[in-house]
């Protein structure tokens, strides 16, 4: 099915056809028909499948053909997402699509000047797109206004109570008046997810075009076991000898990013970081840069990464798994988009055990092993490349009371602290 055939108006048709799209993605020809007809949509897509163009394109084409309910400045369509970077990324599509729609758009988040973007919700806005805390601040300084909003998209729902949102989100919806449509999307479902989507939509259409918490089939995912203190020497030769002109690195921690980036730079090969401590100047050009080619490697915590959008990057590497398994998934996302392959890498070391166990289990399938000569466990290969590509099992590592206290710890009972850690950082 093509894009005409949704019922998109010439304006849009050819905005999309301006971007090189030819073919409606599954999310868009699923979410796009239902959206224009007014439906409420819980929508499970991961990043790379369209989703953004899902809820833009027929929110664009709702508000040009109604007419405003708002008057002077009033919001009429609000777009939440979690992080700085979505937002601009989600503006940047709603600007370029909407061209010709004569519908004013903006967005608002944290890290920069409040005072520019006072000037522009003053102005009068359309659409605003907003991270929760920067939103709030303006309905504290009253210099936004909700009470109008015909349509309500939360992008990345899963990331935004990951990070600990739901309070702001509360305090946003009683902003808000009771009659509106309601878009959530989210990549996972979690019994918080279904909580929220159940207080706020409104009969929804339920689409899901990727299956639950698994991982897209256009990534080709590999474990490499490496010990933990030569994890760098191993990142550094497989940039370097498989000529990697784009590799993006996660690490758990915003000072393990900063001295991962120093250290691959002092091999030679170049690299920045992103985390949420880097002003958000400072996180724009990083991620500039990296587009663009100027350095060639990124390394990033969760949460600064979450929604980046890095058109055809060929490869992401786990320098450290996550301890909540549902963000490995997120991670490897960020590579295998809008039909391009690509490839995700996860160097593991004996104590990382219980966290890969927890991920297999999520993906329900074990997770190939390439053995890199010179590198192993404990450097004790019996023969080079005999056991790659079989499971991850017992045998590959000696077991010890220490790695059963961590797998309890982030794969058993104690899994509620793991993911604290991991989302406050």
């Amino acid at each position: 099915m093509s894009f005409e055939e949704l019922g998109l108006v010439p304006e849009l048709l050819s905005a999309v056809k301006k971007q090189g799209y030819t073919e409606p993605t599954p999310i868009q020809l699923r979410a796009i028909p239902k959206v224009l007809e007014g439906r409420d949509i819980l929508a499970g897509a991961q990043t790379g499948t369209g989703k953004t163009a899902a809820f833009t394109l027929p929110m664009l084409q709702l508000l040009s053909s109604k007419e405003s309910n708002a008057r002077g400045r009033a919001v009429r369509a609000l777009v939440l997402t979690p992080t700085r970077e979505l937002a601009a990324q989600v503006g940047e599509s709603v600007a370029t699509y909407g061209k010709g729609m004569h519908l004013n758009s903006t967005i608002v988040y944290g890290g920069v000047g409040i005072n520019p973007q006072k000037q522009k919700l003053r102005q009068g806005v359309d659409i605003l797109v907003a991270t929760p805390g920067r939103l709030l601040d303006h309905a504290g300084q009253k210099t936004v206004n909700l009470s109008k909003v015909e349509i309500l998209v939360l992008d990345e729902a899963d990331r935004m109570l990951d990070m600990g949102f739901i309070h702001d989100i509360k305090r946003i919806l009683k902003l808000l008046p009771s009659k509106r449509q309601n878009l959530l999307f989210s990549a996972t479902y979690s019994k918080e997810i279904k909580r929220l989507a159940d207080g706020l939509l409104h009969n929804p259409e339920l689409i899901e075009v990727t299956p639950r918490n698994t991982a897209t089939e256009l990534v080709t995912q590999v474990v490499h076991p490496v010990g933990k203190t030569r994890k760098r020497e191993l990142l550094s030769k497989l940039i370097t000898d498989g000529n990697w002109s784009q590799v993006l690195v996660f690490t758990r921690t915003k000072h393990g990013a900063n001295k991962l980036a120093k250290q691959l730079t002092t091999d030679g090969v170049s690299a920045t970081a992103i985390h949420g401590n880097k002003s958000q100047s400072a996180r724009t050009k990083a991620l500039a840069d990296f587009k663009k080619g100027a350095v060639r490697t990124l390394v990033a915590t969760d949460i600064a990464a979450r929604g980046l959008d890095i058109d055809s990057l060929p490869h992401v590497v786990n320098f450290e798994l996550p301890h909540v398994p549902e963000d490995y998934v997120h991670r490897i996302g960020r590579t295998g988009r809008a039909g391009v392959e690509g490839r995700a890498l996860s160097l593991v070391s004996s104590e990382e055990r219980g966290q890969l166990s927890s991920i297999q289990r999520l993906l329900g399938r074990k997770i190939e092993v390439e053995r890199i000569p010179g590198f192993y466990e404990n450097d004790t290969p019996s023969t080079p490349g005999t056991e790659k590509h079989l499971p991850f099992g017992e045998r590959r590592f000696k077991k010890t009371s220490g790695d059963q206290n961590r797998r309890n710890k982030y794969g058993g009972k104690d899994n509620a602290r793991g993911r604290k850690s991991s989302r406050s950082r």
